[in-house]
C-alpha cells in the first residue's frame, strides 16, 4: 500500500509540474501587462498597486483554506488511485493471504420424478438355406451372432434373449429386448426456500453470500399398481462446495453412491403412494442465483418459491418475475436491501427459470465510486461551512476552516486504507467519524452539521441502489437548513 501511494504521488506530483510551464507564462504574460498599464498611466496604476497592497494580507489568509482543499482533494485521489491499484493486484495474483469466495453465479436445476416402465421389442428375420450353407456353420448357428446382434446390455437394458429356429425355407433368427424406459412425473408441490446473507470481507475481496437452499418436493405413482420410481436431483452449477447436503425420503435419509448425474433415489412405490422429498444444503456464491425450472416446457402443479436476501436485487430479462415482494422500494430496511421475494405458482405450463441478480456485487465498482465523490466531499464542506457561517453569522476565520478541512480529508483517507483491513462499511464509518471529530477539534461544535453533511456523501453508495435517492435527500436537506435560517433571520429583522 505504501509502495503504491508513493508512486500514485510521483505521478500526481509529475502532473502538476508539467502544469508549471503553461501557468508560468500566463504569469509571465500578466506582468507584462501590468508594466504595460504603468507606462501608460502611472497613476492608475499605483493606485491599483495600493488598493492591492493593503488587502493582499486579508487575501493571502483565505489562501490557506483553498490549499487545504487541493491539497485534501489531491491526498484522496492518491488514496483512490493506490485503492484502485491494490485492488487490481489482488485480483489477477495467483496466491493470497486470505480465503475467497468458494462459489459464483449459482444455478439450481429443477428436480426430475418419473417411475420405470418395461417395454418389450422384438424382431426376427428369415436367413435363406443358401446364405448359412455358404457360411459353413454346420449346425452352430451361434457362430452367427457376432453379425447378427446389435449390442449387449446396456444400463436400460433389463433382459436380452436371441435365438435360432431352423425351418424347412431357412433359418429364422428372433430377438426380444426387454427395455427399462424413465416415463416422467409431474411433481405435486414444489416448497423451495433459499436465504441468501452477503458478506463484505475486508482486504478489498469480492463480496459474496451464504446460502442456505431447503426444499420439500412431493410425487405421486400414477399407476394403480406398484412401481420402480427415480428422483433425481441434480447438484447446483456454480456453487463450489456444499456443505450439510441432506436428501431424506420419506423420513428416511438417503445417501448417492455415484453422484455425476446428481443425487439419485430409486425405489418402489406402491400404487398410487404420495413419495415426500426433503433436500437441504448451504453453499457460498456470489453475483446472482437462479433456479431452472427446466429447459422444455414444464407443467407445474404447485409451485412456491421464496427467496430472502439482505441485498436489493434485479431480476433477469425474460425470466419470471416474483409474484410478491416485501421489503425493497421505500419499505422499512430497503436502505439495506432487505426483502422477500415469492414465486407462487399453479397450474402453469412454462419454460421460464427463475434468475435473481444483486446489486452492489462489485466491491471495487462500489469503491471506485467512493473514491471519485471524496474529494468532492472536501470541496463541499469548505462552501458549506461557509454558508453556514454566513446563515447563521458566525465568526470563521481563514486558519481554523484550513485545518478543519484538513482533518476531514485525513479522515476520509483513513477510511480508505482501513478497508483493507475491515469490511468497507466499518472502515468508511469510521474514516468519517474520524474526519468529522477533526474537523469539529478545528472549527468547533457550531459547525459539526456541515461536516456531517459534507461527509455523509460518500456513505451513500454504500447503499447498494438507492445513492440517487439519497443524494437528493442530501441536497434537499441541506438547503431547508441553510434556507430555514436564513428566513428566521429575515423575519426577525422585520419584527
Amino acid at each position: 500500500m505504501v509502495q503504491t501511494a508513493v508512486q500514485v504521488f510521483w505521478n500526481a506530483m509529475e502532473g502538476l509540474l508539467s502544469l508549471a510551464r503553461p501557468l508560468g507564462l500566463l504569469l509571465g504574460v500578466g506582468l507584462l501587462a501590468l508594466l504595460l498599464l504603468g507606462l501608460l498611466d502611472r497613476e492608475r496604476f499605483r493606485a491599483g498597486l495600493g488598493w492591492l497592497g493593503a488587502r493582499l494580507p486579508g487575501l493571502g489568509r483565505w489562501a490557506l483554506p483553498a490549499l487545504a482543499v487541493g491539497a485534501g482533494m489531491g491526498g484522496l485521489g492518491v488514496v483512490r488511485q493506490a485503492t484502485d491499484l491494490r485492488l487490481a493486484t489482488q485480483q489477477s495474483a495467483r496466491y493470497a493471504n486470505a480465503a475467497d469466495a468458494d462459489g459464483g453465479q449459482t444455478v439450481q436445476a429443477a428436480p426430475r420424478a418419473s417411475f420405470l416402465e418395461e417395454t418389450t421389442y422384438t424382431r426376427s428375420f428369415l436367413l435363406p438355406r443358401s446364405v448359412y450353407t455358404q457360411i459353413n456353420v454346420d449346425g452352430e448357428w451361434e457362430r452367427l451372432l457376432p453379425y447378427l446382434g446389435g449390442g449387449g446390455p446396456g444400463p436400460s437394458v433389463k433382459d436380452l434373449s436371441e435365438g435360432f429356429i431352423q425351418q424347412q425355407n431357412g433359418l429364422v433368427y428372433t430377438r426380444e429386448v426387454t427395455l427399462l424406459t424413465d416415463k416422467p412425473v409431474n411433481l405435486d408441490t414444489s416448497t423451495v426456500q433459499t436465504d441468501l446473507r452477503f458478506v463484505d470481507p475486508a482486504g478489498g475481496r469480492g463480496s459474496y453470500y451464504n446460502a442456505l437452499f431447503r426444499a420439500d418436493y412431493a410425487f405421486t405413482n400414477p399407476n394403480p399398481d406398484a412401481r420402480t420410481m427415480r428422483f433425481a436431483f441434480p447438484l447446483p452449477n456454480g456453487s463450489g462446495t456444499l456443505s450439510d447436503f441432506r436428501l431424506t425420503v420419506n423420513g428416511k435419509e438417503f445417501r448417492a453412491a455415484d453422484l455425476v448425474d446428481g443425487s439419485i433415489w430409486e425405489g418402489e412405490v406402491a400404487g398410487r403412494a404420495a413419495v415426500k422429498v426433503n433436500v437441504t444444503y448451504r453453499n457460498q456464491g456470489a453475483r446472482s442465483w437462479s433456479y431452472q425450472l427446466g429447459g422444455r416446457r414444464e407443467a407445474i402443479q404447485k409451485f412456491d418459491l421464496t427467496v430472502r436476501a439482505d441485498r436489493p436485487a434485479k431480476f433477469q430479462r425474460y425470466s419470471l418475475f416474483p409474484t410478491s415482494r416485501s421489503g425493497g422500494g421505500l419499505a422499512p430496511g430497503s436502505l439495506s436491501g432487505e426483502q422477500t421475494l415469492r414465486w407462487s405458482l399453479s397450474d402453469v405450463i412454462t419454460a421460464q427459470d427463475v434468475s435473481v441478480v444483486f446489486t452492489g456485487g462489485s466491491l471495487r465498482e462500489t469503491l471506485a465510486k467512493i473514491g471519485a465523490v471524496r474529494p468532492l466531499a472536501i470541496l463541499a464542506a469548505a462552501l458549506l461551512a461557509l454558508a453556514w457561517a454566513w446563515t447563521r453569522r458566525l465568526p470563521l476565520a481563514p486558519l481554523p476552516l484550513a485545518g478543519g478541512l484538513l482533518g476531514l480529508a485525513l479522515g476520509l483517507a483513513l477510511g480508505g486504507v482501513l478497508g483493507f483491513y475491515l469490511p468497507v462499511w466499518a472502515a468508511e464509518t469510521l474514516g468519517v467519524i474520524a474526519g468529522v471529530a477533526l474537523g469539529v477539534y478545528a472549527l468547533g461544535t457550531r459547525f459539526t452539521a456541515p461536516l456531517l453533511l459534507a461527509a455523509a456523501l460518500p456513505l451513500v453508495f454504500l447503499s447498494g441502489g438507492h445513492a440517487s435517492l439519497l443524494l437528493v435527500l442530501l441536497a434537499t436537506g441541506t438547503l431547508v437548513l441553510l434556507a430555514a435560517r436564513r428566513v428566521r433571520v429575515g423575519a426577525a429583522r422585520a419584527g
